[in-house]
This record gives C-alpha cells, structure tokens and sequence, in this order.
C-alpha cells in the first residue's frame, strides 16, 4: 500500500482559503459549506465578493462540522446550531481566562 505525503501547514488568524480549499480540507461538500453560511456557522471575509475567502478559523469549524454530522447524523441546521454554540462557549472561555488574569494576585488557570 502506497501512502501519500501529507502536507503540513500553521494555522493562523491570517491564514486564508478558498471556498474550494476549504471544502477539499473539510471533508464537507460546497453545498454542505454554502448551508454553513446560510446558517451563520462560518462567515466569508467579503460576503459580497463573487470568489469568498474565509480565516483560517474557519477550517477547525468546518471539520468540527464534519465530524459532528458523521457523528450524530445531523441535518445542516442542527450541525450550524452546535457548530455556533461550540464557538460561542470558546469565546466565552477565552473571555473568561482574560478577566481571570485581571484579578489581583491571580494569574490565568
């Protein structure tokens, strides 16, 4: 059996993809992609641009996408529904970690 070299890159803020890269990367169809952002889940950089780019964050919310309807057999709008929520209870943890770290004599946990 022949393997394939995989190709690793670093995820940041700045990274960008294509619509047609980040569906190859997600494992999710265009449509299933188009659904995401019908819904909200994931935004394109410039909603009104003819060729959408997305940030790099987008690509662990799309593949959580995809293992969440593999997973537990959800319809597009219940993936867009967990899919937002997780990102919510990330940014609300973030949050958190930030005040935590503003309080005297305590350091972030």
């Amino acid at each position: 059996m022949e393997t394939k070299p995989v190709e690793a890159a670093w995820l940041t803020e700045d990274s960008e993809f294509s619509f047609a890269e980040l569906a190859a990367l997600s494992g999710l169809s265009e449509a299933e992609l188009r659904e995401l952002v019908d819904y909200g889940a994931i935004a394109p950089v410039d909603p009104d641009s003819p060729q959408w780019t997305f940030k790099g964050r987008c690509l662990v919310t799309v593949r959580a996408a995809f293992r969440l309807r593999a997973s537990f057999e959800l319809e597009p709008h219940g993936v867009a529904l967990v899919v937002s929520l997780l990102d919510r209870i990330h940014d609300l943890e973030a949050e958190l970690g930030n005040l935590r770290a503003q309080l005297p004599g305590r350091g972030p946990r």
